[in-house]
C-alpha cells in the first residue's frame, strides 16, 4: 500500500499551491483521508480531512477559508488546494487514509496509511 503525495513546491506569499494524494494498493472510497503537515522544529499538525463519500469534510482553525480538501475516488485521488498561502504554511504536507470511513479529525492514530510527504515552502 502506497500513498503519494505530490504538488508541493515554493511559492510566494499570497500564492496558491494544489497537493494531490493518489494511492496504488487501496481504494481509496473505503477511507476517510486527512491532510497532515509538520513544519520545521514543530509537531505534526492536522490540517484537513474528508469522509469516504466527500460529503463532509473538516479544518484546522488556521487553514479555513483559505483551503480546501476534496476527492474524486473514480480517480483514487485526493487533493488540497491551498490558497492565500503564508510563510507559516511552510511544511512538508502528508496525506493520510483513515480506518473509520466517516472519521475526519486530528488523531493520527486514527489513520492507518501515511504519504511519504510533499514539501511546500511559502516565500515572503
Amino acid at each position: 500500500v502506497q500513498l503519494q503525495a505530490s504538488g508541493g513546491g515554493l511559492v510566494q506569499s499570497g500564492g496558491s499551491l494544489r497537493l494531490s494524494c493518489a494511492a496504488c494498493g487501496i481504494t481509496l472510497d473505503n477511507y476517510a483521508i486527512g491532510w497532515f503537515r509538520q513544519a520545521p522544529g514543530k509537531e505534526r499538525e492536522f490540517v484537513a480531512g474528508i469522509v469516504w463519500s466527500g460529503t463532509s469534510r473538516n479544518y484546522a482553525d488556521s487553514v479555513k477559508g483559505r483551503f480546501t480538501i476534496s476527492r474524486d475516488n473514480a480517480k483514487n485521488t485526493v487533493w488540497l488546494q491551498m490558497n492565500s498561502l503564508k510563510i507559516e504554511d511552510t511544511a512538508v504536507y502528508y496525506c493520510a487514509a483513515g480506518g473509520h470511513p466517516y472519521y475526519t479529525g486530528s488523531s493520527e492514530t486514527n489513520y492507518r496509511y501515511w504519504g511519504q510527504g510533499t514539501e511546500v515552502t511559502v516565500s515572503s
